[in-house]
């Protein structure tokens, strides 16, 4: 297993079988780089996620680009816990904006505990390793998916921009962009 570069206690709200009642328990989460037989596991957690059902993903395409990613050596970071496994991951590639900017080209948090703070330690890890080599980060939003435009917001980014019909015929993709201070 590689070295976890972080770990992250936050609490995490949990649901029973009783309806209407949750419990909060702490889960500790390591964020480490991902392992290719970690591919699977986070396949079956993208494929589980009602956003990237609307984009037509199949086991095998995402299988295929996360292999490709680590071939690339591009980042690509997994949060785990001992309980749950992958729960949430982060993709992105130094350079690929333009050539010159880094590109965080998908974070995802498993859906039961979203607005933890795991994916903003996640993202934050991402930037530290971006910022290094780059002085900003883009990333592409679907304009409908309204909690991640607040959520990339209160992280500090601006939208600048918009390219309609650019995956989807009927969703146009926002561009976020975060400038990091150097020295």
């Amino acid at each position: 297993m590689s070295k976890a570069l972080t770990e992250v206690t936050v609490t995490a709200w949990y649901s029973t079988c009783v309806p209407h009642k949750a419990y909060a328990a702490a889960m500790k989460v390591s964020i480490r780089p991902l392992l290719f037989n970690d591919i699977p596991q986070l396949a079956k957690l993208i494929l589980a996620t009602p956003l990237w059902q609307r984009y037509g993903l199949t086991e095998a395409g995402i299988s295929k680009d996360f292999e490709r990613a680590l071939k690339r050596s591009d980042l690509v970071l997994v949060a785990e816990s001992k309980k749950q496994g992958i729960c949430c991951f982060a993709w992105a590639q130094a350079g690929a904006s333009f050539g010159r900017s880094g590109y965080l080209k998908l974070i995802g948090v498993e859906e039961g505990i979203r607005g933890q703070g795991i994916g903003k330690e996640l993202l934050k890890e991402v930037e530290d390793f971006i910022k290094d080599v780059s002085y900003d980060l883009f990333l592409l939003v679907s304009d409908f998916n309204k909690e991640a435009q607040a959520f990339y917001i209160a992280q500090g980014y601006e939208q600048v921009g918009s390219i309609p019909a650019y995956i989807l015929p009927d969703v146009s993709e926002l561009i976020f962009r975060k400038r990091f201070a150097h020295d």
